[in-house]
């Protein structure tokens, strides 16, 4: 074994990527990089900054490899290839960008020296060219500096052509490249993951991910295949990292912890197969449940895939072709259904799962289950008081299309079923019953919560948003509805709530009739043993916490305000911090933000839930979540002179966990 320290230019390694002599290695991740990365890493070697090495494997046999993501089929190599463990983002993102990808068009700004991705605004002004149009092979940089000179460029004639040499010289800037020669497979996993752990954090499931590709090469393979499959019908969330999180909980049966990815290491072979079968086969149960009984179309749906963990599990267990006797089934989908209303998953979801596997082989593993999440001898029922306040990002979201749907709700433009209601990449299309512009119309009346209530959603194709509903308020447009389908999607039917004067009653009206439908939905399914209506999925009255956006002459703030127990606390957050944090988050990356000018720590955990430190609570949601809840409150942002003032202490009582979901919810 014997390592080579050697160097080589942009252009060669571009080169040797086109023709299959640089591969990706089966223990790689996928390409991950945002554009403003790309454009990051451009800037760096326009500037002479270090860029970081480059470490490969060279081995005299073949490896298993998995695809880049460039764009193009690479060439059948004509020697052995090096297989390239560190610096996967930086060569993909330069090779698109040096081969003119869709994805990757750098522009630079010939005048302030600025990069960044292309825009319908950079494409307007001259003073912006595209990096490839410098750097390609068929550049003609005379023309190009023809007509930056001619655009009136507020810089000298031989800057321009200076900084356009500089870009040109992009593609010979050297890499330093450390090649590994001879070592096996299981020790460049090893490697991979300790080198690999300075950049984008590694998670548990990336080192299971490394040790099983060495021990059974080609496993990586078998599930991305298993991922499309699923992909085609609707449940692409079901990705490597579901898949291997259900194959961890399918090797289980015992341990504190039986989400540790640990026993995936330490698995033989023989039980890693074994435990994949029953992953397969317990996907193969679970979704046709999901889209035949519950009639939910797509996983985009699911507020929480963990929930699906004791599902797959329990049917993976049963052997194949046994049926499951009905009231079995039935009382299964109710604890799913029970379980997410509960949001069981949003906090401590290694924990959760833990205890909801062990039960999975009781006598009565359906009252286990629902033991656990505290409903032993009462129904589930919903009220509209659970509702109060919620948005898109809340459970609820799925019970609300699940109502329409089991009243045979169809499309108001095109009268097509409601599964169909989903976009090209099988998310869900909604709008607002009252247009947004409307209720705004009312200066001051309605905040954005209430606008963006769950009460005012209705599933319904963007043709029927842009041509029925438009900025019309439903007294205007409703009329044009059969009287049917405003019953099957629970819309109110006097009169006077279909006009912006009467927004409030119609959510309190629409959200008693969304309350009944949920509740009978989950009655149809309730085991026997439970009697049906009085406990409730709501969250507590106690704690609240609510975001308000205040800004002028392009300054914001972004205000929490949190209630526990009749105690308040406002915390006045730096946007532009917690921007940052949630860019470094994308990437894994801990960081602080500044709450009253202090230092509110934010982290990401193995679930890539973010974790937010806000007053007298840990706020924990999706990456997603968080942008979403950000960008609502500054999107409706008030004077900054009305911005209250932030309390001068920290808040000293054990911080609660609070979930991203319930921001915003407040209970009468």
């Amino acid at each position: 074994m014997a390592v080579e320290r050697t160097n080589r230019d942009v252009r060669t390694l571009i080169r040797q990527i086109a023709a299959g002599e640089i591969m990706l290695p089966e223990i790689q991740r996928g390409y991950v990089w945002k554009a403003s990365q790309v454009a990051r890493l451009i800037e760096s070697l326009y500037r002479g900054y270090p860029a970081g090495s480059l470490l490969f494997w060279k081995t005299g046999r073949l490896a298993e490899i998995r695809e880049a993501a460039i764009g193009a089929p690479q060439a059948l190599p004509s020697v052995m290839p090096l297989y390239l463990l560190d610096g996967q983002q930086r060569l993909t993102s330069l090779y698109r960008v040096l081969t003119d990808h869709s994805e990757a068009q750098v522009v630079f700004n010939v005048e302030t020296e600025v990069f960044q991705n292309q825009s319908a605004a950079t494409r307007r002004n001259k003073k912006w060219i595209k990096v490839y149009d410098v750097v390609g092979p068929d550049a003609d940089v005379f023309a190009i500096h023809a007509e930056l000179k001619a655009a009136g460029l507020d810089i000298p004639e031989g800057e321009i052509g200076r900084r356009l040499n500089a870009l040109q010289k992009i593609t010979q800037r050297d890499f330093h490249m450390e090649i590994l020669h001879d070592f096996d497979y299981e020790e460049v996993a090893e490697i991979f993951v300790r080198v690999n752990s300075g950049g984008r954090a590694l998670k548990a499931t990336d080192l299971a991910m490394a040790t099983l590709s060495a021990r059974v090469p080609g496993f990586l393979g078998q599930m991305e295949a298993e991922a499309g499959r699923w992909a085609e019908r609707g449940y692409g969330a079901f990705d490597v990292n579901f898949l291997i999180k259900a194959l961890t909980l399918s090797l289980s049966i015992s341990g504190k912890r039986l989400s540790s990815v640990a026993k995936l290491t330490a698995a033989s072979k023989e039980t890693v197969e074994a435990g994949w079968e029953k992953v397969r086969r317990g996907l193969a149960r679970v979704v046709p449940l999901l889209q035949e009984r519950l009639l939910i179309p797509t996983a985009a749906f699911l507020p929480s895939l963990a929930a699906l963990h004791p599902l797959v599990v329990y049917y993976g267990r049963q052997p194949e072709g046994e049926q499951t006797p009905a009231e079995v089934e039935d009382g299964l989908l109710y604890w799913f259904m029970a379980a997410t209303a509960r949001n069981r998953y949003g906090g401590a979801a290694d924990t959760a799962l833990t205890q909801d596997v062990k039960v999975l082989d009781a006598e009565n593993p359906v009252e286990a289950l629902l033991s656990n999440l505290g409903i032993s001898e009462k129904g589930l029922s919903v009220t509209a008081r659970d509702l109060v306040g919620r948005n898109h990002q809340s459970p609820y979201l799925m019970f609300c299309y699940l109502a329409a749907a089991h009243a045979g709700a169809s499309d108001w433009w095109d009268g097509s079923p409601l599964s169909a209601v989903v976009d090209g990449f099988g998310k869900p299309q909604y709008t607002l019953v009252h247009p947004a512009t409307t209720l705004r119309n009312l200066t001051g009346k309605y905040s954005s919560t209430e606008i963006n209530e769950l009460a005012n959603i209705a599933f319904v194709s963007q043709q029927t948003a842009k041509n029925m509903i438009g900025s019309r308020s439903p007294a205007a447009y409703m009329q044009h509805v059969a009287a049917s389908d405003r019953a099957a999607h629970a819309i109110p039917d006097d009169p006077a709530v279909l006009e912006s004067d009467g927004y409030r009653d119609f959510l309190a009206a629409r959200r008693e009739l969304l309350a009944e439908r949920i509740t009978a939905l989950l009655e149809r399914f309730q085991p026997g043993f439970l009697r049906k209506g009085s406990s409730q999925a709501g969250v507590p009255t106690s704690r609240s916490l609510a975001f308000a956006g205040y800004g002028e002459a392009g300054r914001t703030i972004l205000v929490a305000d949190a209630r526990v127990d009749g105690q308040s606390w406002t915390g006045r957050i730096d946007t532009g911090g917690l921007e940052a944090a949630l860019d470094a988050a994308a990437s894994g990356l801990a960081s602080d933000v500044g709450i009253n000018g202090e230092a509110a720590p934010m982290r990401v955990d193995d679930e890539d839930s973010v974790i937010f430190a806000i007053g007298p609570f840990s706020v924990r949601g999706s990456l997603d979540q968080w942008r979403a809840a950000v960008k609502e409150a500054l999107e409706d942002t008030r004077p900054l002179a009305e911005c209250p003032e932030a309390v001068s202490e920290q808040w000293t009582a054990e911080a609660e966990e609070f979930l991203l979901s319930d921001v915003g919810v407040r209970v009468p």
